[in-house]
């Protein structure tokens, strides 16, 4: 399975609506993206089955069906190695570039460091994804043309929720590869199917978390949170409980789902969809808040 070459990514990104929003929940895609510049391509020193090792692999299409329990899904057409949403707007690496990086640049996150910045340096096996270091117009026109739009449109559909409903909630959806689900001491005698990631209930409120580990678990999965994975900048940004936005990540082993290596869907692909998408059903029907209120109507 080969990238989708593109001469440039229009549109940048998707918001698909259920036929009516029925509970006050957002989802999003970032890392599935699939379509590949033409330009970037060239740019890169990596083969083009390489640079999809950094995609969250299907995750959209995995998740595709949750729309239909009242909640739009926000998706990126855009590849994580191309722009990273999931960090800040200008979390770069100096070295990366040609020019000298403006003030607000954030040159020094651990992010950077280890080369995943809002522009990675390298794809998620560590190799390095640029022949020759970028101007920064580069960066400065990536982050206009899909960053910016992504996270405006993020704001819209929160915003949309608030005015419905007294809270919202954003489920962030990802996968990981299967070797960062391997079985921890001391944890679980398995691997994890599905890490839920709250910033350690900074994002969103632990009951909503514990419902939505247990609709998981009710389908089979075995679920850990926070470890290894707390959430991203999405979580972290979106996320304010006290003013009524509750922001939750889902990371799911890849190895369920997907030859990791050759990059095709495994054929138990559309099972564990429907395991998910009905453990989603369940939560959103149990914990969270019914239909639009009248007066929004």
């Amino acid at each position: 399975m080969t990238p989708r070459p593109v001469q440039e990514i229009d549109p940048a990104l998707e918001i698909v609506r259920p036929a009516r929003r029925t509970a006050p929940v957002v989802f999003t895609s970032p890392h599935s993206g699939r379509q590949y510049p033409a330009a970037f391509l060239a740019a890169s020193r990596l083969h083009p089955q390489r640079l999809r090792t950094s995609e969250d692999f299907l995750v959209d299409l995995l998740f595709a069906d949750v729309v239909a329990h009242g909640g739009p899904m926000l998706k990126a057409h855009f590849p994580r190695a191309f722009l990273d949403v999931n960090r800040e707007p200008y979390e770069l690496d100096p070295a990366m570039f040609l020019d000298p990086l403006p003030s607000h640049a954030n040159a020094t996150s651990a992010r950077v460091a280890g080369g995943l910045g809002t522009i990675p340096r390298i794809v998620a096996d560590q190799e390095e994804i640029y022949a020759e270091p970028l101007p920064f117009a580069e960066a400065e026109r990536r982050i206009a043309a899909y960053y910016r739009p992504f996270h405006a449109a993020l704001s819209s559909l929160i915003a949309e929720t608030l005015d419905a409903w007294p809270m919202a909630l954003l489920i962030d959806l990802h996968s990981m590869p299967s070797s960062a689900a391997l079985p921890q001491p001391g944890r679980h005698a398995q691997k994890t199917d599905i890490v839920l990631g709250d910033r350690f209930g900074s994002s969103c409120d632990g009951a909503l978390s514990e419902a939505l580990e247990e609709a998981l678990t009710a389908q089979g999965f075995t679920v850990m949170r926070n470890r290894p994975y707390a959430g991203g900048h999405i979580t972290a940004a979106w996320g304010r409980p006290t003013a009524g936005v509750h922001a939750i990540q889902i990371e799911v082993n890849r190895g369920l789902y997907a030859d990791e290596r050759g990059l095709r869907p495994l054929p138990g692909f559309r099972g564990v969809a429907r395991r998910l998408v009905a453990a989603i059903g369940l939560f959103v029907s149990r914990a969270l808040p019914g239909p639009l209120r009248v007066a929004a109507e």
